[in-house]
């Protein structure tokens, strides 16, 4: 009887067991989709993980064509230095030194206001700092058509100078919404938007200086801002910004707009990511991990900016006054504008001088393929050691006796390879600082650049009505310096994630 009643038992207990393996309990049915939820709740990603996921689209070609305006009316303003010098030196009777200050009072305004628009971009947003530089510049470039005096057109231009150093900040606000791999293709093209901006400001001087004078032509100049400020609305603030500020919600709608027009999705979870409390810090810049790398890149920006500059200007003088060493050159360009006095009043640019300007400009954008394969290749530094050693042996050449051809040749490589280094410079720029001070480091560098660009048009156009050579080798020598300093950068950015903290 016992014996049967243990049987029974243990069948009873079998039965039990294999209903439980058939059939899971109810509340753990019921706990499953909860645990699911709850672990895609647990992930978590970063602004880096979702703009690489996001990818390329819609929202990064209306970003490339907008911001690449604020290129061109960047490259309007500088370049319209080149197109103006030899009117105002006529209207107001000029030497030399005069005619070169107006460039160094535009760079010193960029100089004194590019660390500052780095500091408040860093503290306040991208978006604010170079929408305000749109509005700021173009205001005082409208006054300066009205200058009575050469005192208030170089106060006017200084002003005009602060305002271009805050839209300059674009370029940070650009390269922290598209993808680790297409920056090398899609930021060096930047370059098409400041070829555009210098031969609109060329073709304005042209067709308006001859006939309505500079004056019009700085009115007209100032269209294309006016048309950007109302579509910069179109592009959000900084995500990166705003996630190192702290406002995520903020960082997530914009991320989510991107997503939207681009047909894409976030990654799955939450946008996570610490607040940095070093916003705008500038001794970021001198820490341990990046004061080889700040020191060595102003030096750079400083060699870019005086190579640029000195390259732009020196094709002005040299053909304002005819100091070109040409073999077959015409009667109009036989005539050596030099007067013993060292006073040079009135000289306005032919028509075949703003042609061989305008030639040299579109220089600016023939060789960006050759820019983006150094850059793919042979990564940042690399591609500007290349190009600062092409720079200076291009600088040299220019003294060499030869055709009007062949000058205009050289001037158009000069032109691209300078081009190529500053914006490879802008690039390297933006990858190596992190997110916590990506645009106060941006701004120290384009203030370093800015007293190369003070310091060029003294030489360029100054020291070169006594002699060519002795204004060429300055260059020279500057851009083969810059190229082992650049060879002793420590980072190299290709191919790597933006930082977002130190």
């Amino acid at each position: 009887m016992a014996e049967s009643m243990k049987t029974q038992l243990v069948s009873a207990i079998h039965l039990q067991d294999l209903e439980l393996q058939e059939k899971p309990p109810a509340s753990d049915e019921q706990d499953s989709p909860n645990k699911n939820k709850a672990s895609k709740t647990n992930q978590t990603y970063s602004v880096e993980d979702a703009v690489e996921t996001i990818g390329f689209g819609r929202f990064h070609i209306m970003l490339f064509v907008i911001m690449g305006a604020s290129n061109i009316i960047e490259a309007m303003e500088i370049m319209l230095l080149a197109v103006v010098s030899p009117e105002i030196r006529c209207e107001w009777r000029l030497q030399d030194w005069q005619v070169a200050l107006v460039s160094t009072m535009v760079f010193l305004g960029f100089m004194l206001c590019g660390v500052l628009g780095g500091y408040l971009a860093d503290r306040y947003g991208r978006w604010t700092v170079v929408f305000g530089g749109f509005v700021w510049s173009a205001y005082f470039s409208l006054l300066t058509s009205f200058a009575p005096t050469y005192g208030w057109f170089i106060f006017l231009r200084s002003m005009v100078g602060c305002g271009v150093a805050g839209v300059s900040q674009g370029f940070v606000l650009k390269t922290e919404f598209i993808p680790a791999k297409y920056r090398a293709y899609l930021l060096p093209l930047a370059t098409i938007f400041w070829m555009l901006g210098s031969m609109l400001i060329i073709i304005l001087g042209m067709l308006v200086v001859p006939t309505l004078g500079w004056r019009w032509m700085i009115r007209l100049s100032v269209a294309p801002s006016v048309i950007l400020i109302f579509l910069f609305k179109f592009i959000p603030e900084s995500a990166r910004y705003h996630v190192s500020a702290g406002n995520i919600p903020a960082a997530l709608n914009t991320l989510q707009r991107i997503a939207k027009m681009n047909r894409a999705s976030l990654p799955e979870g939450q946008l996570v990511e610490p607040a940095s409390t070093e916003r705008g810090n500038w001794r970021l810049l001198l820490s341990p991990t990046f004061l080889r790398t700040s020191l060595l890149l102003w030096y750079s920006w400083f060699v870019a900016s005086f190579a640029y500059y000195g390259s732009v200007l020196s094709s002005s003088e040299l053909l304002e006054k005819n100091l070109l060493c040409v073999t077959n050159a015409d009667h109009e360009h036989q005539i050596k504008h030099r007067l013993e006095d060292g006073l040079c009043y009135c000289i306005p640019f032919g028509r075949g001088d703003y042609q061989t300007l305008l030639i040299s400009s579109i220089g600016e954008v023939a060789l960006v393929p050759l820019n983006i394969g150094l850059l793919n290749l042979f990564g940042r530094k690399m591609s500007l050691t290349i190009l600062q050693l092409m720079a200076g042996m291009f600088f040299l050449l220019i003294n060499v006796c030869t055709t009007m051809f062949g000058f205009t040749v050289l001037l158009f490589l000069l032109r691209s390879l300078v081009s190529m280094n500053f914006n490879v410079v802008y690039i390297y720029t933006a990858e190596v600082y992190p997110t916590a001070a990506r645009s106060l480091g941006m701004g120290f560098c384009t203030s370093f650049s800015r007293i190369g660009g003070m310091i060029a048009p003294f030489i360029a156009q100054v020291l070169m009505s006594q002699s060519v050579i002795m204004a060429l080798c300055p260059f020279a020598v500057a851009c083969f310096i810059c190229a082992l300093g650049n060879f002793l950068l420590p980072i190299e950015t290709r191919g790597r994630a933006l930082l977002q903290n130190h």
